[in-house]
């Protein structure tokens, strides 16, 4: 008997490490049908639908995922003989046209990880249960050490969302979509709605507090997310998806497979969507227009490449962020005028914004021998937009720069006129990032090289307001010019930066790969260069950085369920905002508002973890944490005539320590609970600079670090019905370094309800679905959008009164229904 179990177990972890999907590969799903041990070297893949449920061979996989797999244990048969005849299982995946297979613990929550560090993640049994409106910041709202406050309830836009992830905000986490590095080069802010479509996404990942160290970043300090397109199937399909809800929501999405292409090897998809919604606070209505595109092509045995192409553009307004004042006197109302001559300079319309993006890149893995392997991801992204905003201008005089240009030249003979205030960029990040990885029987030793160049041309206009608040171009196409016949401008900036960073990382595995080291070295640099072309500013300004970025990891696997880890990491982050380094003045006395930064530090951590995984009916993540920070930088928005603007603070050092907790049952009589919770103890470390004296914050709470965060969540899903039901809590947290202003705690709650119905001719597994988001909410203050000091007027360290200055805050989504209708063919 004995004999025949380790057959079994054998025959089968050949067969799941020959088929599957990367979804399918989390964990195995308790349902008749195929046996199947529940093991985690055989439960290290699952079978792929075909069609519209994916392609029929494993997902090809960015460099940073191909890193982590390298970590993984490896299927032995010593394993498989320990195994006891109690662990075989019988299961079939779910038959659905979004890709969800009811196999992953918590509800597509808890998939399995092997890495020596903390890492969550999301696969399509989650994914496809949100909204389709919703994007990955908003999803990973349920994942340990994650706060995030989202700006609407529908998801349609992340102009204004806040993340941070144990405290650390955005700005310091590192973003990824299939290898390529997608979050603003310069600002860090991650727009994750330029990626992919809810319905294209095959999972997420979240690494807590360290980046993987191929991976082409030099900002995350606080971890990493990477977002993976999905595969084209390999067989001709596709899929639609049509999404009706509130604030006169509309979402049209269509999906077509080529499958596999002549007999060439390759398969290709391509979809489009559409989406149009009023503001769910104030007046106006934000569209999107958005297409992904993916080809793969398999050749040799092992080796791949894929093409990558993701199109964004979005125009929106930005909502208006109310001071604590405004926000307790006016609730939800503390909006923009919907009229112009009743709002003058906060007429809505003022505060119209693009951001258009454009992202390619074609991840490659040559399999050169049995023993040599080559990961290479060449990239390109195109963002460009504008961001504008409402003011009011006299127009007796004006400066450009120090520039005294003479009277304006209106169509008005009042004092003053309104204008918009207009912010165009142009950004162009092209790279290379790629790897040799040579492995022996015990060890994998990485050699890599990353290369990016990166511009951004920064201008700003006015555009007056013709008697019905309309401007001729949002973009300054009609600017004001001067008696001097050029465009009233703060600041015309030119910015170029380099970034080479090179790195090497062994792996070791001993005791039938139970035990795990790894040890590596990277060292990236960043040389920036940025010219003022303003009259009066300094003209150039050059930065740069050279960063060492040690980092050991070692895990072991105490039995085939269970898994001890430890690490120690380092990470650094470059200063944000092409304003850090540029002085820019006043537009009607001539005064410098800003002046450059000559000697910003970049933040730098090193951080120690250690952690412990069980995976079975009951699964469980736990880890224990500290960072120390030096020259902490926080991104906080400032205005500049109505327009935000990202701007840098240096607030010295932080000391966090923590714990998080994570909890996921397989699905069990088709339901599946999940359960996660973070501690965290954030404290700054110094006085901070304010004017000519010091503030006391020596001691106090870091800013943005709730004590206490959870989530809780329960998904059921028999194959024909399926819901789940989302408590997210976040504790208060302070918006001032001297801990005089919060935010109160708040809790949301999501609800989803569905029903897939059979097949029909070539209509596949259609289903309807209701997404309840924000229950029971009409607004709360999700973040704090700017960081001050203090919010009273305090007595500095030596004697002075520094004054009060006040934090403006995001405002979270309030309630909002969505019914979507979604088959495949």
């Amino acid at each position: 008997m004995r004999h025949r179990v380790c057959r079994i177990l054998a025959s089968v972890s050949f067969l799941a490490l020959q088929a599957g999907t990367a979804e399918a590969a989390q964990a195995p799903s308790h349902r008749k049908g195929a046996i199947s041990p529940r093991h985690p070297l055989a439960a290290g893949k699952g079978v792929s639908g075909k069609g519209a449920n994916g392609a029929g061979r494993a997902p090809l996989r960015s460099q940073a995922e191909a890193a982590t797999l390298h970590s993984a244990p490896r299927p032995t048969m010593m394993a498989a003989r320990q195994s006891s005849p109690e662990e075989v299982n019988v299961h079939a995946a779910l038959q659905t046209a979004t890709g969800v297979t009811g196999s992953t613990p918590g509800g597509g929550l808890m998939p399995e990880q092997t890495a020596a560090k903390s890492r969550s993640g999301l696969t399509r049994d989650f994914i496809a249960r949100q909204s389709p409106t919703s994007n990955p910041t908003t999803m990973v709202a349920s994942l340990p050490g994650v706060v995030t406050g989202s700006g609407d309830p529908l998801g349609t836009s992340d102009q204004q969302v806040s993340l941070s992830v144990r405290g650390l905000t955005q700005f310091e986490l590192g973003y990824t979509y299939e290898g390529i590095p997608a979050a603003d080069p310069l600002n860090f802010f991650i727009f994750t709605g330029t990626t992919a479509d809810n319905e294209n996404i095959q999972s997420i990942s979240l690494s807590q507090g360290s980046a993987d160290i191929s991976a082409p970043l030099y900002n995350a300090v606080g971890g990493q997310l990477s977002e993976t397109l999905r595969d084209p199937s390999q067989h001709a399909g596709g899929l639609i998806n049509l999404a009706y809800g509130s604030y006169g929501l509309n979402r049209e999405f269509g999906r077509v497979d080529s499958g596999e292409i002549g007999h060439s090897g390759v398969r290709s998809f391509v979809s489009f969507s559409y989406e149009g919604a009023d503001n769910w606070r104030g007046p106006g209505r934000s569209t999107r227009y958005h297409v992904d595109a993916k080809a793969v092509k398999e050749w040799g045995e092992g080796s791949h490449t894929a093409f990558v192409l993701s199109y964004n553009s979005p125009t929106g307004y930005y909502l208006e962020t109310p001071s604590m004042a405004q926000w307790k006197a006016l609730g939800t109302k503390a909006n923009y005028a919907a009229d112009f001559r009743k709002g003058g300079s906060s007429y809505y319309r003022f505060q119209e914004n693009q951001r258009n993006s454009l992202i390619l890149g074609a991840p490659t893995h040559f399999r050169l021998t049995d023993s040599l392997s080559a990961d290479v991801t060449p990239y390109y992204n195109y963002f460009w937009g504008y961001g504008d905003g409402g003011t009011s201008l006299p127009t007796g005089t004006s400066y450009v720069g120090t520039q005294n240009t003479g009277p304006l030249q209106v169509g008005s003979s009042a004092s003053s006129v309104i204008a918009a205030a207009i912010d165009t960029f142009h950004e162009r990040h092209g790279g290379l990032n790629s790897a040799l990885h040579w492995k022996t029987k015990h060890n994998t030793l990485s050699v890599g090289y990353w290369y990016s160049y990166y511009t951004q041309q920064e201008h700003s206009f006015y555009a007056e307001a013709d008697g019905e608040g309309r401007i001729a171009s949002m973009t300054g196409d009609y600017p004001i010019y001067t008696q001097a016949g050029i465009p009233l401008s703060r600041y015309n900036i030119n910015f170029v930066q380099q970034t080479n960073a090179l790195y090497i990382h062994d792996e070791f595995r001993a005791f039938d790969d139970r035990l795990t080291i790894e040890a590596g070295f990277k060292e990236a640099m960043v040389s920036r260069m940025s010219t003022q072309l303003i009259p009066g500013a300094h003209y150039k300004t050059t930065a740069n950085y050279a960063e060492p970025l040690p980092q050991f990891a070692a895990s072991y696997r105490i039995t085939p369920h269970d898994q001890i880890y430890i690490n120690g990491t380092t990470a650094f982050r470059a200063p944000s905002s092409i304003l850090t380094m540029a002085d820019y003045f006043s537009t009607t006395t001539g005064a410098i508002a800003h002046s450059r930064a000559t000697n910003l530090a970049p933040e730098y951590s090193i951080g120690e973890e250690i952690g412990y995984r069980h995976y079975g009916l009951v699964n469980i993540s736990a880890a224990l944490f500290n960072y120390n920070l030096t020259n902490r930088q926080l991104s906080s928005t400032v205005y500049l005539n109505g327009v935000p603007t990202t701007a840098s603070i240096n607030a010295g050092g932080q000391t966090s320590r923590g714990a998080t907790l994570e909890l996921g049952l397989r699905p069990w009589h088709h339901f599946s609970p999940y359960l996660s919770g973070q501690y965290l103890h954030a404290t700054i470390d110094n006085n901070l600079a304010s004017g000519g004296d010091l503030l006391p914050t020596r001691g106090k709470t870091a800013v943005n670090t709730p004590e206490f965060s959870g989530a809780i969540g329960l998904s059921y899903d028999d194959g024909g019905m399926f819901g789940s039901f989302n408590l997210n809590y976040v504790g208060s947290q302070y918006a001032t370094f001297m801990n005089d202003q919060k935010i109160p705690s708040y809790m949301t709650a999501n609800v989803t309800l569905g029903y897939r119905f059979p097949s029909y001719h070539f209509v596949k597994h259609p289903q309807i679905q209701l997404n309840l988001i924000n229950l029971g909410n009409s607004g709360y203050l999700s973040g704090a959008s700017s960081l001050v000091g203090n919010a009273k007027a305090t007595k500095g360290i030596y004697g002075s009164t520094i004054a009060a200055q006040t934090p403006l805050y995001y405002v979270g989504g309030g309630f909002a229904g969505v019914v979507s209708v979604t088959a495949g063919f």
